[in-house]
């Protein structure tokens, strides 16, 4: 089919890539020249594992193209999915302006029937107000059906993710473009839920809230487990294997980040009041991650007593591992606090140096991750990457004033860190 998608973020650029791969047509579109200029040239705005590859591979194949003008996605295309930027504002909704710009450009440039695509995630009844505006800006005044396709790509899996998901979610107001979207997501063989545009709208907020939800549970237990000696990866383990609650999103952490959860949240309890209801489980949740995080700032000061003039390391700046995502970073939020309390810092992440250069300043950023630990006080690891568990850790011990290690995420055997000499310091196990 000939499918148009505009914007080339991590929503827009997976979905564009993965829909060429399967055989569609498919035109990105941005109104950002320099990045459509960059993608044609072969180069990658993003980092996501096996995503350069398949762009490269789709646009010699002729199945991927990148322009910069929407009027020529909407009349090259039957199928137009929006994936634009929705952004958080300050009171918890988000800004949907982009939505509204784009859903106002597709409808000057519709000269005949298509199907729009919501694929950004939106508060509920955002798909009315899409076809309203679509109606309204339509000189043409053709027909035209609006979709809710909510995506759930996990950033450093999404790839993975489009190309084998778990469900496919298609809500709709009438029935015609049911078969169309069918025929897009044919190849994928996956389940598909035909379901009206609120509920599949709501689905990607209630279950980005319920996961986020299982984060801070588990954060929250291994509070207890830290003042009764229990460890929480015991816990989690033991709780994991009952198949109605399941392993994943088990893992006590600094807290949830990045551009998804935190935004959903808020985003959910605020649709939530305006529909008449306080959401009071979800804002705990909210509370009981900040709450992590500042636990793990106050055992870095307890441990080190004065941060002011004293050197720190820190290995991640990614809100997770297998991405350049910066956006609501746990571990910016934890240098940026390390920070005001006066330490000077030295840090490493294998990808998302580059982009934490433009919100996290007056750092050394150092290449090679064995040596962020050179003439420092304590070393932190505050994202999950693989390639920290092969730290040179007799190399670190030593190169480190002090040998300290407070790991954020639980990546070392504790006991194995205390027989090499280390003062180790992790989350919900004994210390």
């Amino acid at each position: 089919m000939k499918l148009t998608i505009i914007g080339t973020g991590y929503v827009g650029l997976v979905t564009g890539t993965c829909f060429a791969e399967v055989g569609h047509q498919v035109i990105c579109v941005d109104k950002d020249a320099a990045k459509v200029k960059l993608l044609r040239g072969g180069g990658m705005p993003i980092y996501e594992p096996g995503l350069e590859e398949m762009v490269k591979r789709n646009v010699e194949a002729g199945r991927l193209s990148f322009t910069s003008s929407t009027e020529e996605g909407v009349e090259k295309s039957d199928v137009i999915f929006i994936a634009v930027p929705t952004p958080p504002l300050a009171d918890g909704s988000v800004d949907l302006s982009f939505m509204e710009s784009v859903s106002r450009e597709v409808a000057h440039s519709m000269t005949s029937y298509k199907i729009v695509v919501d694929k950004s995630t939106v508060p509920v009844k955002t798909g009315d107000k899409v076809a309203e505006t679509i109606k309204r800006y339509c000189k043409a005044k053709v027909e035209f059906d609006v979709v809710s396709n909510p995506e759930f790509l996990r950033e450093g899996f999404a790839v993975e993710d489009f190309m084998k998901p778990d469900r496919v979610v298609i809500g709709v107001r009438s029935q015609r473009p049911v078969q169309a979207m069918k025929n897009i997501y044919g190849p994928f063989k996956a389940p598909i839920i035909v379901t009206d545009i609120n509920s599949a709208e709501l689905i990607k907020h209630a279950a980005n809230s319920f996961l986020a939800l299982k984060i801070s549970y588990i954060n929250a237990v291994s509070v207890i487990c830290e003042a009764s000696g229990a460890n929480v990866q015991e816990v989690a383990n033991g709780m994991g294997m009952d198949a109605r609650i399941g392993r994943r999103f088990l893992d006590a952490s600094l807290g949830f980040g990045g551009s998804c959860f935190p935004k959903d949240l808020s985003a959910f309890i605020k649709i939530s009041e305006q529909l008449g209801y306080d959401f009071r489980l979800l804002k705990e949740v909210q509370r009981i991650n900040a709450e992590q995080m500042d636990r793990f700032v106050g055992r870095i000061i307890d441990t080190l007593w004065v941060l002011k003039d004293k050197t720190i390391g820190v290995l991640g700046l990614a809100f997770k591992q297998n991405t350049d995502d910066v956006r609501l970073s746990p571990a910016i939020d934890l240098c940026q606090r390390l920070q005001k309390e006066g330490a000077r810092l030295r840090v490493h992440d294998p990808r998302a140096m580059d982009k934490a250069k433009a919100v996290l300043k007056d750092v050394t950023y150092v290449p090679d991750m064995n040596k962020v630990a050179d003439g420092c006080d304590a070393l932190v690891i505050a994202t999950e990457w693989p390639e920290f568990k092969k730290l040179d850790l007799e190399h670190v011990r030593k190169t480190l004033t002090h040998p300290i290690l407070f790991d954020g995420r639980n990546l070392f055997d504790r006991a194995e860190m205390e027989q090499m000499g280390f003062i180790y310091k992790s989350i919900g196990r004994p210390a």
